[in-house]
């Protein structure tokens, strides 16, 4: 299991990667704790835009927070960038959860 306090303390010390907050932004999903994660989601797409991994997270965080027109812009650049990068494994999950957006909204 991953240790956010350790994590945080590593943010904290001026480490501000992709990697580190998208295992972050992971370890806060885990936890069901949606806000926390989006925020260090958010970040890791930001430093590292063609990262599949951290927009397919981040989409389905915002999802699962309820903010329902970030997910889908999020899904659309995530699968943009996975499609780009021939991510296939992360566009199918993305596609899965896409669908299921659109069939609760």
């Amino acid at each position: 299991m991953v240790d956010i306090q350790r994590l945080e303390s590593l943010l904290a010390s001026g480490q501000d990667t992709a990697m580190l907050r998208f295992t972050l932004g992971s370890a806060y999903a885990r936890e069901k704790q949606y806000a926390q994660a989006v925020i260090h989601l958010a970040r890791a797409v930001e430093l590292d835009p063609e990262y599949s991994a951290a927009w397919k997270t981040y989409a389905r965080c915002l999802m699962e927070s309820g903010d329902v027109n970030g997910a889908r812009d999020a899904f659309e650049r995530g699968l943009a960038v996975a499609r780009r990068r021939g991510d296939m494994q992360a566009v199918r999950e993305m596609e899965v959860w896409q669908r299921r957006l659109k069939r609760e909204a």
